[in-house]
């Protein structure tokens, strides 16, 4: 097995056994992240990310069954965001302190219990709270992923290592609608939407299992306390915003709604002078402002959010347009999806040969070509609307997975290329914080826009989905637009 050197540290066998809660940072050689170690924290990035997803296609199911109201289905999915943005830092910086490959662990355990608790929830306040849990589970697992990566890997091994990261978010969402659908329509043992949840059980038993194995054990050299007065401002700022975008329009916008409105940019401006204040006093913020001012973190992060917000909101307002609106079943809209995955596979894939060649270039081409499949599908639902098909949309789907392939993997390079190793878990957490919430913002803005549009009396299921792809249309030219101001770096 091949070794490098770098910044992170091995845990020392004798401290293992002594079970120590402080543990001596102890310089070692870190063994290098080998092909199956990659692939077993793959599935553990491919978990978490592919169940923000599963639920889509199954939420009318999870409505007949539960009786849901409308917000309470956002909430299935934008409660679990909540829970995974919010502890995504900690989680990073938690990893940093004790071990990634023992967080990584607990994590793995923890999701595995909360989908079992999903799976078997008897009402949607028990479904959304235990969504919310698997959410923080979901927390502790994946900022170790990218830090595992960040820690033993290097150079081109780095480079492609980040690649298969961001094609398996990719991937991971496309085939969660699409593993929703056919549990769904399968209603195995008549359970509905149940095994959508289920499922993870034993995935996540053979995870654990792999992980003891597989996955070298790493740490901060420097590992340093967690940041209370941090996560309670930053949890204060994002429930306040996230919370009334999802609830406002199904509860009537009463007066606390707009009150948290208020709220949530004051509790960020404060979460980022506390922040600033800790830095400059030499402790150690939950997030350093140190790394935004990091050209490549900054204006990588700047691309992110509107990326991720019309990614998200066009998962689920596509799930509900079609299932609601056409009537088609779970599995039709999980299968029209099969086209986008193959463009966003085959496209992430060549990224790295891509990026190497035309560096930033790369992701304004690929905006543009998302921008491009969005028309396209616009085109082919104005057509056969109400009755598309997956033959109807599988070209405008094909050119948006293309579209999107070539933009999220370069982006986790892009934000964590000037990151040092010693910060790989903030870096880390940081990133995959902002992915999380922006996801989230884009099913409560996106999602409470389509549903307001398609309620009787106004545009209807078809024009409301018309509108919502016009307004990602315009979103993919402005991530075009942003990626030109991306540092000219060459991978």
């Amino acid at each position: 097995m091949s070794l490098h050197i770098d910044e992170t540290t091995a845990v020392a066998p004798g401290e293992r056994a002594a079970g120590l809660s402080q543990r001596r940072a102890i310089p070692a050689r870190t063994a290098a992240l080998t092909t199956p170690g990659l692939v077993t924290v793959l599935i553990g990035a491919f978990l978490p990310m592919t169940d923000f997803f599963i639920v889509n296609v199954a939420l009318p199911t999870i409505d007949r069954d539960l009786h849901a109201s409308a917000g309470m289905l956002q909430l299935v999915v934008a409660g679990y965001a909540l829970g995974y943005a919010l502890l995504l830092v900690v989680g990073g910086r938690l990893g940093d302190a004790v071990g990634r490959k023992r967080l990584f662990l607990i994590g793995m355990a923890a999701f595995t219990v909360t989908s079992l608790a999903c799976g078997i929830a008897p009402g949607i306040g028990v479904l959304v709270a235990a969504r919310v849990l698997q959410g923080a589970a979901s927390a502790m697992m994946l900022p170790q992923v990218l830090s595992t990566i960040q820690a033993t890997t290097s150079g081109q091994a780095r480079a492609r290592a980040l690649g298969c990261y961001g094609a398996t978010g990719g991937i991971a969402s496309v085939t969660g609608q699409l593993l929703g659908g056919l549990l769904v329509s399968a209603d195995i043992g008549g359970l509905g939407w149940r095994p959508i949840f289920l499922v993870n059980v034993p995935i996540g038993l053979a995870g654990l299992a792999m992980t003891v194995r597989l996955v070298p054990d790493t740490r901060s050299e420097d590992p340093a306390p967690v940041d209370v007065r941090g996560t309670l401002l930053l949890g204060v700022a994002t429930l306040s915003l996230l919370i009334p975008l999802t609830e406002g329009r199904s509860l009537g916008w009463p007066a606390w709604t707009f009150v948290l409105l208020i709220v949530a940019p004051v509790a960020a401006v404060a979460f980022v002078r506390a922040e600033q204040s800790l830095e400059d006093r030499g402790g150690v913020p939950l997030v350093p402002i140190s790394l935004l001012r990091l050209p490549s973190m900054r204006r990588g992060l700047l691309l992110a959010v509107p990326f991720f917000t019309g990614f998200g909101g066009f998962m689920f307002v596509y799930a509900l347009a079609l299932q609601d609106g056409t009537g088609v079943s779970a599995l039709t809209a999980g299968l029209i999806l099969v086209p986008m995955a193959a463009g966003f596979l085959v496209a992430s894939l060549s990224t790295a040969r891509l990026l190497a060649r035309f560096g930033r270039r790369v992701l304004v081409a690929g905006a543009l070509i998302q921008a491009s499949g969005l028309v396209a599908i616009i085109a082919e639902l104005a057509g056969s609307w109400p009755h598309p098909g997956p033959l109807t949309l599988a070209p405008g789907m094909l050119v948006l997975g293309i579209g999107q392939g070539l933009i999220m993997s370069p982006i986790f390079g892009f934000v964590l290329s000037e990151v040092p190793p010693r910060k790989a878990g903030a870096g880390s957490g940081v990133l995959a914080t902002t992915q999380q919430s922006s996801l989230a913002l884009g099913v409560a803005t996106l999602g409470s826009l389509y549903l307001t549009l398609a309620a009787p009396g106004n545009l209807g299921a078809g024009r409301a989905a018309a509108v919502i792809l016009a307004v990602l249309v315009a979103n993919a030219l402005a991530v075009a637009a942003m990626s030109r101001r991306l540092p000219a770096q060459r991978r």
